[in-house]
């Protein structure tokens, strides 16, 4: 099964940038980003196909660019004009070849206001 390594959270001022990256230990389909804040539950942020077309959170459309290299089974989350609501873990959800979907571990990401 393939395995998936986050990395990249962090504190950061609002209006900062955060990159986070999520790197498979095989190859991967569709993936996302899910953000999860205590007391709710994990919602999508943005996701992409293996082919690279990507979706978005109305909440981060403009903000949030995610991208991947499939070369290095790799998907990556671009955050720019943080906000104080866009805090909380981070993890990432991929698809494999037999399309079982596999969570990482997550990564926090705080924005201070």
């Amino acid at each position: 099964q393939v395995q998936l390594v986050e990395s990249g959270g962090g504190l950061v001022q609002a209006g900062g940038s955060l990159s986070l990256s999520c790197r498979a230990s095989g190859t991967i389909f569709s993936t996302g980003w899910h953000r999860q804040v205590p007391g709710k539950q994990r919602e999508l942020v943005a996701g992409i196909s293996i082919g690279g077309q990507p979706n978005y959170a109305d909440s981060v459309k403009g903000r949030f660019t995610i991208s991947r290299d499939n070369a290095k089974n790799t998907v990556y989350l671009q955050m720019n004009s943080l906000k104080a609501e866009d805090t909380g873990v981070y993890y990432c959800l991929a698809y494999d070849r037999a399309g079982r979907g596999v969570w990482g571990q997550g990564t926090q990401v705080t924005v201070s206001s």
